[in-house]
């Protein structure tokens, strides 16, 4: 008689509201005191989840994880860690387990941008923004996925940029480009490599976002993102709050390999 190669289904909850919580859980969010990282944790903590925010430069990090933790009761502590060093990546992981005594999501957030293009840019801040953004997101993927691997489950989610997708004009970031697209083809090629053991892995792809990093552009730099987006603006750190709920939930639980794009539009031109 043949056998089966299918794998058993989850446990599925009725409500689709009860699917959405992450009581319990605990969640590494990298840039986690940055504007995207930060409303992320927001989001995640209204949902139950414990959180252990990874910042490398920010100020107010432990101030931010103080209001998290009183507005919505859950555990929250903060890690400084350098993502492009894998050693203090696999410390600060096993830290994390240490701290609250399991990890069930890494969000491979933190990023720089680049502002020069492919000829112009110094080789040193061509590395600087590859190491950050692309190796770093590989080194928090795999020294979580070992943690995953061993417990039979885990989940990362990487945020890329519309930039892997499509190349932003006026400014020219052919490093930032390339990274995020590598990225992306990362976080699909993870995702088949973890099927086979429970691990899920998929990427968020933003368009322009009002954040720190956006605000020293010049107004006509802007002026002319909001003319090639066709919603017209860029987005509120708020309104992506609610996919990277959707991929640390259960909600999400046969979504592996994808990528979100949340961009008004502007790719889809």
């Amino acid at each position: 008689m043949p056998v089966s190669i299918r794998n058993p289904d989850p446990p599925i909850k009725d409500s689709v509201f009860d699917m959405f919580r992450l009581d319990g859980k605990t969640i590494i969010i990298t840039g986690g005191a940055g504007g995207i990282g930060y409303e992320i944790a927001r989001g995640l903590a209204e949902a139950g989840a414990n959180l252990a925010l990874w910042y490398h430069s920010s100020t107010v990090a432990d101030q931010l994880a103080a209001k998290i933790a009183a507005d919505f009761h859950v555990k929250v502590k903060t890690y400084r860690v350098a993502v492009e060093v894998y050693d203090e990546v696999v410390a600060a992981v096993a830290q994390v387990v240490a701290d609250f005594g399991r990890l069930d999501v890494m969000i491979a957030n933190a990023g720089i941008p680049t502002k020069a293009n492919g000829l112009d840019d110094k080789l040193e801040n061509w590395n600087r923004v590859r190491a950050v953004d692309f190796d770093g997101a590989y080194y928090c993927a795999r020294a979580a996925g070992h943690v995953f691997q061993k417990q039979g489950f885990g989940n990362c989610i990487f945020t890329a940029s519309m930039s892997g997708h499509a190349v932003n004009v006026p400014q020219e970031q052919s490093c930032y480009n390339a990274c995020k697209a590598g990225v992306i083809h990362l976080s699909k090629s993870l995702a088949v490599e973890w099927a086979k053991w429970g691990g899920r892995c998929n990427s968020v792809s933003p368009g322009y976002i009002n954040t720190a990093i956006s605000g020293d552009c010049a107004f006509e730099m802007k002026e002319a993102w909001f003319g090639l987006t066709p919603m017209k603006r860029d987005a509120d750190p708020r309104e992506l709050k609610g996919i990277y709920l959707y991929l640390c939930s259960d909600a999400s639980s046969y979504t592996t390999g994808a990528d979100f794009i949340v961009d008004g539009g502007y790719t889809c031109r």
